[in-house]
């Protein structure tokens, strides 16, 4: 660079003009490395001696500034020029083109339709093509139609290049049925569609599972005598595979060797993905020792669907052995580790289970819902509530929002480690209806219940202190937060508060209320709801027996206490409630009460789909 600036300058000391080309030549080079400075140096020196620009110059500059950021220059240069003449189409195009790379749309349609020259002259099929681009790279697809639709009857034509770009946006948008009917019109219009616009077509219906439509066009591709790639082979092989239809997967996999094709490791892993879903052992073994011997190794993808699929049979130590290799190369990911931490807690191994949870956690690897929910069931699983107190705290923390699957487990755990089952049942409600709160209230529950009282009152005043409305649902939740930290004044003062906004209270609230009373030894109190309990102003509640029951024990009146269990006995005569004088013991039960749901589930494989080879060029 410092060469080619001295060789302007002794142009110059000789007393030589520089030309065009001098000028064109310098600031290429200048732009090519980001050299804002000198090119604006330039441009001043070229004004003072009444050199205009030379528009192929223009482009250079344009991405120069675009790519430092500075859209307003660039924006400001293209007013300025030129002085006079038209800018060619094919540099308007390149300058649009440099907007469209950087997803800057709105830039490139301003050039597109803010062109003074236009007037009385039809656009250029490249000006077209490249503004079908830019609104592709927006997403923008009907946009880009419309522009496809109107370009005929502004006089151009589209060229082969229009459709090519047209069917594969369309396709990687997943909007088939228009890439389609734009495939069968290009080869209407004469045009022969190349393999990565089929591939893009195919690739797409198979994605979406509609497999028959995915084998007539490639079918058609061969009838046109286009010769299919890796990636058509691949594309097809993975949508069986995917859909369970290894036979057909094999079919095609056969033509693929067939064909002269190299199987590469993204369709022997999609391959490897059909055996392990079909539960087929021998089959997946065989793919899995042949990936082995092709350059690269054996991939993430397939490593992690053997430890799925060992999992699934049972085979604890063919999957410990898979995952601890996996490990040592240091390539275990989320779903290595959730895959045999499920399988470690499914046959027993809590202990184990807990380990590998525990390491995912210092390994940094619970990054989304899916595996903090993983971790989540395995605490809860082994009753560690007070883990999974910091669990969440620590999704929360990392501003991960906690999905439907997040909540069926914090519900569960409320149920299996005490709380009333209408204050869950209340809880639950509130989420499903989408009260504000209610997400704030049950992770407020769960920090309470697992006696983590400063983030519990932190949440609790987030709601209490808002503007919103609230019914008895969140004051409860406060009640037994500020009841659970020992402050029983605050308690009853939000009790006070909820009854002087006219919230009625409801029958989780003289459960709670009754806990307060008990650790304030408020015997009065107690009697005046047992009072009410018994001659059925307050809705009958095995869960308020309980606790009236438990809050006399605590304020020393076991007397009260047994005429109580008595009356409990009697109201819903059955024997299970002759121990009532025992402690409840609370089992956690089996994987089915903590599932997660689909969403929280991992696909294995799923880093393998076929995407089509380039993004329309």
């Amino acid at each position: 660079m410092d060469a080619a600036v001295a060789c302007y300058r002794r142009t110059r000391e000789a007393g030589l003009s520089p030309d065009e080309v001098t000028y064109r030549a310098l600031l290429g080079v200048l732009c090519k490395k980001n050299m804002v400075r000198h090119v604006e140096d330039l441009i001043d020196e070229m004004k003072d001696l009444f050199v205009d620009v030379d528009e192929h110059s223009v482009p250079g500059i344009v991405e120069m500034y675009v790519g430092e950021g500075d859209v307003d220059k660039a924006k400001d240069l293209l007013r300025k020029f030129p002085r006079s003449g038209v800018m060619s189409s094919n540099v308007r195009a390149a300058v649009m083109d440099v907007f469209a790379e950087r997803g800057l749309w709105a830039e490139a349609e301003d050039m597109f339709y803010g062109e003074r020259d236009l007037a009385g002259r039809k656009r250029d099929v490249l000006e077209y093509n490249v503004m079908i681009k830019a609104y592709g790279r927006a997403k923008l697809y009907d946009e880009a139609v419309s522009l496809f639709k109107g370009m005929k009857k502004h006089g151009t034509w589209p060229n082969e290049s229009t459709y090519n770009t047209l069917v594969q946006m369309l396709s990687v948008a997943d909007l088939v049925e228009q890439a389609r009917d734009l495939l069968v019109e290009m080869q209407e219009m004469g045009f022969k569609p190349p393999c990565q616009t089929f591939s893009a077509v195919i690739g797409c219906y198979a994605r979406l599972g509609q497999l028959a439509e995915a084998v007539n066009v490639f079918q058609e591709m061969a009838r046109v005598g286009v010769k299919p790639n890796e990636v058509v082979y691949g594309s097809l092989i993975n949508g069986f595979a995917e859909h369970g239809s290894l036979e057909e997967a094999l079919q095609y996999f056969h033509m693929m060797e067939e064909s002269g094709l190299s199987v590469n490791l993204v369709v022997l892993t999609s391959l490897l993905k059909s055996y392990c879903k079909g539960g087929n052992l021998e089959g997946a073994k065989a793919i899995y020792e042949r990936m082995k011997n092709l350059e690269g190794g054996l991939d993430l993808v397939a490593c992690n669907s053997m430890i799925g699929l060992f999992a699934d049979l049972g085979l604890v130590s063919e999957a410990k052995l898979a995952f601890e290799n996996l490990r040592e190369m240091g390539r275990a990911d989320a779903i290595s580790y959730s895959t045999i931490m499920y399988l470690y807690r499914e046959v027993g191994l809590i202990d184990e289970a807990i380990e590998i949870a525990e390491e995912m956690k210092l390994s940094g690897l619970l990054r989304d819902c899916v595996s903090f929910n993983k971790v989540l069931v395995c605490y809860a699983s082994n009753g560690q509530f007070y883990e999974c107190g910091e669990l969440i705290h620590e999704m929360i923390s990392q501003k991960l929002l906690p999905n439907d699957g997040t909540f069926k487990v914090l519900f569960t755990i409320l149920k299996k480690a005490g709380i009333p089952i209408e204050a869950v049942e209340q809880l639950e409600s509130s989420y499903q209806e989408g009260k504000p709160y209610a997400r704030q209230a049950t992770f407020t529950t769960l920090y309470s219940l697992v006696g983590m009282h400063t983030l519990a009152l932190e949440s609790a005043q987030t709601f209490i202190e808002s503007k919103v409305d609230l019914d008895s649902s969140a004051y409860n939740v406060a009640i037994y937060a500020y009841s659970s930290a020992g402050d029983i004044n605050k308690a009853l003062n939000i009790y006070m508060k909820m009854r002087d906004v006219h919230v009625e209270p409801d029958l989780v609230t003289y459960i709670y209320l009754v806990g307060c009373y008990g650790k304030a030894g408020m015997v009065e109190g107690l009697k005046r709801i047992y009072s009410q309990l018994e001659y059925e102003e307050i809705e009958s509640s095995e869960s308020l027996f309980k606790a009236i029951i438990d809050a006399y024990k605590i304020c020393n009146r076991k007397d009260l206490a047994e005429l109580v269990i008595q009356e409990m006995k009697f109201r819903y005569n059955s024997v299970k409630h002759s121990d009532i004088e025992s402690e409840t013991e609370y089992e956690i039960g089996s994987e089915d009460e903590y599932d997660v749901g689909s969403e929280a589930e991992y696909e294995v494989g799923s880093e393998a789909e076929y995407e089509s080879e380039d993004e329309y060029d």
